[in-house]
């Protein structure tokens, strides 16, 4: 009996050990995409230094058409950028997290004009692309070395559009995201007002194959963008363009039920808006939301922990105007917006208690940035 509980003695202390969970690094590279109708030339890439917040360039990859949207692969090793222009293309880079550099690989066609937003699978199988003046949401292989095959299935609605007859006179594919278990491919569509919802299987012919229900209807005239989940996954958010709100769903399973919408307007707000962009922080507690036009802020909401319903918390100015996107470090110790129409990029420092944004501690000035992206540095 006393041999027994020396075992356990000495056990328990490496059980414990065994079960630490892995430190996160103190640094990554932030990967930055861009218009490059201004100054900009194409993608650039930051050393972030996640103690102090500040940021070090590291390189640019010149002649990238448009690199408006990024994905950096589960492993770090690619990189993948849309090229929003007319005849709509997609690009795949090697990524060096050492020196912080990209390498052309080649690039492919999206089947769809100005695609807006690129996702990829976490074994790197397939991209998923959002084109936004095509109206479509397009399929794309990808092989061992990073690059990308011709598109092998796309997918359009036909209507009927929304209400705003400037806005919605035709399918707008925003985004095309994967659920937390890969089983299904969520894409919004701004000009129908609703949020699709597919099932996927990686290496079929057609990796996307229809459910029931296809797709929940968003409010008329709302214009759905961007989206994310609870970290418990249990909770979707979706962010409306144009009706500058979010909507949350309970999720289970590839099925959705709406439960709440929470506006991004403080009361008495009449100038122009453009919702853009929504995160949940990494502890899971807080959810924020970007706006444009004359508003140019971001909304801070907090999460109940059982429902996943939203409570507003906070709203602060990004020091600059049209924040289209923004992100939060992986310590959840930052928020970086990035500016595009005044050509910026600010870092906030946040208060993980009360998830508000505190001050500013970092600035880095870069010709119309429009996505951020993290990879770990080596």
């Amino acid at each position: 009996m006393k041999n027994f509980s020396l075992i356990v003695a000495i056990l328990l202390p490496v059980a414990a050990f065994a079960q630490k969970p892995k430190p996160l690094p103190k640094t990554f590279d932030l990967v930055v995409g861009t218009y490059t109708s201004g100054t900009s030339k194409g993608i650039s890439v930051f050393r972030f230094y996640a103690e102090t917040g500040r940021l070090a360039y590291l390189s640019q990859i010149d002649g990238v058409s448009n690199p408006s949207y990024l994905a950096v692969s589960a492993d770090s090793k690619f990189v993948y950028s849309v090229n929003e222009n007319d005849q709509g293309e997609v690009s795949s880079f090697n990524f060096d997290p050492k020196m912080g550099t990209l390498k052309f690989i080649n690039k492919q066609s999206t089947l769809g004009g100005s695609p807006c937003y690129v996702s990829v699978d976490k074994a790197n199988k397939s991209l998923f692309v959002a084109n936004y003046s095509g109206g479509n949401i397009a399929v794309l292989p990808l092989n061992e070395d990073g690059s990308i095959g011709q598109a092998v299935q796309t997918i359009k609605d036909d209507g009927p559009f929304g209400p705003n007859k400037e806005r919605q006179e035709k399918a707008h594919v925003h985004t095309a995201v994967l659920s937390p278990d890969e089983k299904y491919v969520f894409y919004t569509d701004l000009g129908t007002d609703k949020l699709h919802i597919t099932r996927y299987k990686a290496g079929k012919s057609s990796p996307l194959t229809g459910v029931k229900p296809a797709f929940v209807a968003i409010t008329p005239g709302g214009g759905p963008r961007h989206i994310d989940f609870s970290a418990d996954k249990k909770h979707l958010y979706l962010i409306q363009e144009m009706g500058s709100a979010v909507t949350m769903f309970d999720y289970n399973n590839g099925k959705l039920t709406q439960k709440q919408s929470v506006t991004l307007l403080r009361d008495g707000f009449t100038g122009a808006t453009g919702a853009a962009d929504i995160h949940v922080s990494p502890n899971g507690l807080f959810l924020y939301a970007s706006n444009r036009g004359d508003a140019n802020d971001i909304s801070v909401f907090s999460i109940n922990q059982e429902t996943g319903e939203l409570t507003f918390v906070d709203r602060r100015a990004t020091n600059g105007k049209a924040p289209r996107n923004f992100v939060i470090d992986p310590t959840g110790t930052f928020l970086i917006v990035a500016n595009q129409n005044s050509d910026s990029v600010y870092v906030y420092r946040l208060d993980k208690t009360t998830g508000k944004m505190l001050g500013i501690v970092y600035k880095i000035d870069i010709g119309n940035p429009v996505c951020l992206k993290f990879a770990p540095a080596n």
